[in-house]
């Protein structure tokens, strides 16, 4: 849930696969509770995410060719208490977590004065 616009190419195609990724555990009925408790996913989001992470993309020149169904993931998404559904990350500590490991996204936050 970090700004897109300071993260380095890798972290941002990573992230837009990573909601791929839990997108298909969702529609496989997988249980996503170690994601939830690791802070890296935000069901109610996943959406406007996926959104503003595309929108990077393109704005960056790279290609984007793979949407989300809404209405076939809000089915889906039904068979999640909804503890697991609402989870809200925090996101000051994902930002520090990837401040941390990548010294690309902090040269790119530093020049973006976010």
């Amino acid at each position: 849930m970090t700004d897109p616009k300071i993260m380095c190419r890798k972290h941002l195609l990573g992230e837009h696969v990573e909601i791929h990724m839990f997108i298909g555990t969702i529609k496989r009925n997988k249980r996503i509770t170690g994601y939830i408790e690791n802070n890296l996913i935000e069901m109610t989001s996943l959406l406007s995410r996926h959104k503003e992470l595309a929108d990077e993309m393109k704005r960056r020149g790279m290609n984007h060719k793979t949407d989300i169904d809404e209405k076939e993931l809000k089915k889906f998404m039904k068979q999640y208490d909804e503890t697991t559904v609402n989870y809200k990350i925090d996101r000051k500590r994902s930002k520090k977590e990837l401040l941390k490991r990548c010294n690309e996204c902090g040269i790119k936050q530093k020049s973006k004065k976010i």
